[in-house]
């Protein structure tokens, strides 16, 4: 009976070993997909779970979202300029078993398949569109990849296009066509300024040919605004008459006109 008594306690001291070796730990942002005499049994969610040895096996599978920096690759575009790009892959799993039953290894089969994407993706494009819409060549890449990752139990978020680094050459032209289209801008601008001081010097060249006395009240307004120069020059308004009068040598009978039309006046 002694010996049948520690024989039991024995078997139940390795039992006992073997439940607490069995039990695994979830935790809440991780799925345990578990095999069963190596076929695939079930998913195991969060919290404390039994794994028998030698019986069962589990993997863990990482279900929160994931950030990708995809390395810079070389890439030509449409019109055969070579560029360097990277980018960020956002992705997550929504499926844990076909993560680990689908896939050998499913983070480095995501970044060669952003790699190859985003290639082919600026491939089909040329440099200008590259360059003016970046959002939606990233939504382009993003539902390429999606749609590639389905089978795999994966879910791409969203795709960012990093960083475009042009040759020194391009960058140099891309410079001067920028600078070119700035002095067209000029002047069309200062153009379009003329054209609307034309119209308005029009517009008061008519107001005071209508209204007698506004160009001698110009005049001396303008007089006026010569006067708060500090410097030693006296300045003369003379009527347009006079020199007229001078041109047909006949000066002393306009003046006289002049001066007698100034004093009625």
């Amino acid at each position: 009976m002694e010996g049948l008594g520690f024989f039991t306690t024995f078997i139940l001291i390795i039992v006992g070993i073997i439940l607490l070796r069995s039990i695994r730990q979830i935790n809440e942002y991780e799925r345990g997909v578990k095999l069963r005499f190596g076929k695939f049994h079930n998913i195991m969610e969060p919290g404390w779970r039994l794994v028998l040895p030698i019986i069962d096996t589990m993997k863990k599978v990482d279900i929160r979202t994931k950030a990708v920096d995809v390395p810079e690759q070389d890439a030509i575009t449409k019109d055969n300029v070579t560029i360097r790009i990277n980018a960020v892959l956002y992705y997550k799993v929504f499926d844990a078993s076909k993560v680990v039953l689908a896939v050998e290894n499913y983070q480095f089969a995501v970044s060669q398949l952003a790699q190859t994407t985003m290639r082919n993706a600026v491939g089909s494009i040329s440099l200008d569109e590259l360059l003016a819409e970046r959002d939606k060549i990233s939504t382009e890449i993003c539902k390429i990849i999606d749609e590639a990752t389905d089978p795999w139990g994966i879910k791409v978020e969203n795709v960012e296009l990093k960083d475009i680094k042009l040759p020194d050459e391009m960058q140099r032209v891309i410079a001067k066509v920028a600078e070119a289209e700035r002095e067209k801008m000029a002047v069309i601008t200062k153009a379009e300024g003329e054209v609307e001081a034309s119209k308005n010097l029009a517009i008061a060249a008519e107001t005071m040919a209508a209204t007698p006395g506004a160009l001698h009240l110009r005049t001396l307004a303008t007089l006026n605004d010569l006067s708060s120069d500090q410097s030693n020059t006296i300045i003369f308004a003379i009527p347009i008459e006079v020199l007229e009068a001078f041109k047909h040598g006949n000066a002393t009978e306009t003046i006289g006109k002049v001066i007698s039309k100034t004093t009625k006046k």
